[in-house]
């Protein structure tokens, strides 16, 4: 059944009631106003010729509504900037008059909705919301003779032809009688479910075969009919789900339940949303079982039908912005900072674009629309770019070259992010296992000046620690207690901590003295270690800050760092004397 899509000329009171929602008017000026509201109308225009004309839903459903919501909060912060929409149902009109109009369905936006709907009627029934391409069936002396496509609502194309290579829709009824139907062409599938699978373009497949010249069977093999209105039928839905089966239409039976309550109802859906189905599903049905006679029914959505969709499986969101994450190993991460939106029981700001090649070949920029989705239900990820800001501001990403596993061991020009990447390994589990510093204690020292090295943090005391701001007495020993028991772990998590290659073979060796002077052709003696983990070794060993951290570890005398260690010349910690601070220490 096709869920009605409105054309923006709707929203005029929609509109007065999203413009004080949390996204606020933007601050535009007219003529960027005029921009981006006449382009995403233009926008909204092909989505709509693409949906009624040819039955391809380019966008889902649950996108477009939101686009259309942010269309019309837009047209009522610049009244001025209006542009004439696009009749939605123009492009889609066919010669072929439908017998009784396609009413299509209104839309029940939570329980709440539903439990107000419901309690408005004494006989409802519920069916699952096929997503397939509405089509009116016409039988004449119980044999079928057209199959019309649902068009503007009034008008379609014939497809009979392909039509009649449908399994379920029979060429001959077992009673020769006069039959209107109207229902949903859905492609057959295998123990779909909804909530894992989503829709896989069910209804675009549909389409797609529907309007081909010719349609093989083994094509038409994978379609199916689900009837799920009978405009001059039985008075009530039971007599028309009992006449339809005996006329060789089962499924309206089998897939529709009497519902007394919101609750009968919000079961269902939870059902039908997890469990297997031989069709793509967007939500269910509730209907009523007497509705007025089939000459009253218009192309609109009417009184007697709604449906209640599924939780939304992704949600527009506007860049904010574009900033770059530089991790540990010099790895640069793009992230869109977004205008908060909600994604099931979220908040969501940001979310990573996993790699500067994805961000480059999706070319987001700040004002583009995009689509945000829950990767395994849990994290929120990029869906697709659904519009873009035709006021385009690149924003540049940082250069690769800059960044690298040696790179950014002290807080310079360009390094607070790798630094802090840095910083927190430290604290990491497989290292120092250091509690109580997260990543936002870690900026509060180092906004505080207190971090100038990657070492630095281990002569800071509990007063230096509690002169932070947002550090208070109580966290400051804590801290303390933290770093002082840091200094007791083994040499192997320091020197994972400091980010040392892998060592192979070599993993095992207990003193930095004895790995620091090895040159490549004695690293490659090591068991799984090739020639160009040899060159990384030599260049860890040899980085001068890694150097510099080695030697304040030696003057604290941690593990590893003891015997044998010989300071280079030109290392001396910076001029600095390290000592052991105890926790008590202020």
């Amino acid at each position: 059944m096709l869920t009605m899509r409105f054309s923006p000329s709707w929203l005029g009171s929609l509109a007065l009631l999203v413009v004080s929602s949390a996204w606020g008017c933007p601050d535009w000026r007219p003529d960027q106003a005029a921009t981006r509201v006449q382009t995403l109308q233009r926008q909204v225009d092909e989505w709509n010729r693409a949906y009624h004309r040819d039955g391809v839903s380019v966008i889902a459903d649950e996108l477009y509504d939101q686009a259309l919501e942010r269309l019309g909060l837009w047209q009522a912060c610049f009244p001025q900037s209006r542009a004439p929409a696009l009749n939605a149902t123009a492009s889609a009109t066919g010669p072929i008059p439908h017998p009784t109009p396609h009413t299509g369905v209104a839309k029940l936006i939570d329980a709440g909705d539903a439990k107000a709907w419901l309690a408005a009627r004494e006989e409802v029934w519920v069916q699952p919301k096929v997503d397939g391409v509405a089509v009116t069936v016409i039988y004449k002396r119980g044999q079928l003779t057209q199959v019309i496509s649902r068009g503007d609502g009034t008008h379609g194309h014939d497809w009979t032809a392909n039509a009649r290579h449908i399994p379920g829709l029979p060429a001959t009824l077992p009673q020769p009688r006069d039959l209107e139907l109207q229902g949903e062409v859905y492609v057959r599938l295998d123990n779909h479910v909804q909530a894992q699978a989503g829709s896989r373009n069910a209804r675009s497949q549909a389409a797609g075969l529907l309007a081909r010249r010719e349609l093989p069977e083994s094509d038409a093999s994978q379609l199916g009919f689900f009837p799920w209105d009978w405009p001059k039928g039985p008075g009530t839905q039971a007599e028309r789900l009992a006449d339809l089966s005996r006329l060789g239409f089962p499924d309206p039976h089998a897939y529709s339940h009497r519902v007394h309550s919101v609750e009968d109802a919000s079961h269902w859906r939870d059902r039908w949303y997890n469990s297997p189905l031989p069709f793509a599903t967007d939500g269910i049905i509730l209907r009523d079982s007497h509705r007025p006679a089939a000459h009253r029914w218009k192309a609109q959505a009417p009184y007697w039908i709604a449906a209640w969709k599924y939780p939304v499986r992704s949600v527009l969101a506007e860049v904010r912005n574009i900033t770059f994450e530089v991790g540990r190993t010099g790895r640069i991460t793009p992230v869109l900072e977004l205008h908060p939106v909600r994604l099931d029981d979220r908040v969501v700001k940001r979310t990573s674009l996993g790699s500067l090649r994805r961000w480059q070949a999706l070319d987001v920029q700040p004002g583009d629309q995009v689509s945000l989705e829950l990767a395994g239900l849990t994290i929120p990820r990029l869906g697709e770019v659904v519009w873009r800001n035709p006021l385009r501001t690149p924003v540049q990403a940082p250069d690769p070259g800059r960044y690298n596993a040696l790179s950014c061991w002290q807080p310079v020009e360009g390094c607070r992010s790798q630094y802090l990447a840095r910083l927190q390994w430290l604290s990491h589990p497989e290292t120092l296992g250091l509690a109580h510093m997260g990543k936002g204690t870690w900026a509060r020292l180092l906004d505080a000046g207190l971090l100038p090295t990657l070492h630095s943090w281990l002569t800071l005391d509990v007063a230096a620690l509690a002169a932070v701001d947002g550090i208070g007495p109580r966290s400051a020993q804590r801290i303390a207690e933290s770093f002082a028991n840091a200094r007791k772990k083994p040499f192997g998590h320091w020197l994972k901590a400091m980010g040392v290659p892998p060592m192979g073979s070599a993993a095992t060796v207990g003193s930095w003295a004895a790995l620091v002077n090895r040159d490549a052709a004695q690293w490659v003696k090591e068991t799984g270690i090739g020639s160009t983990r040899a060159a990384r070794l030599v260049a860890f060993f040899h980085h001068p800050p890694a150097r510099e951290m080695a030697a304040a570890l030696h003057q604290l005398e941690v593990d590893g760092f003891v015997e044998g260690f010989e300071l280079h010349p030109d290392i001396r910690s910076n001029g600095r004397e390290f000592r052991p601070i105890s926790p008590e220490t202020s």
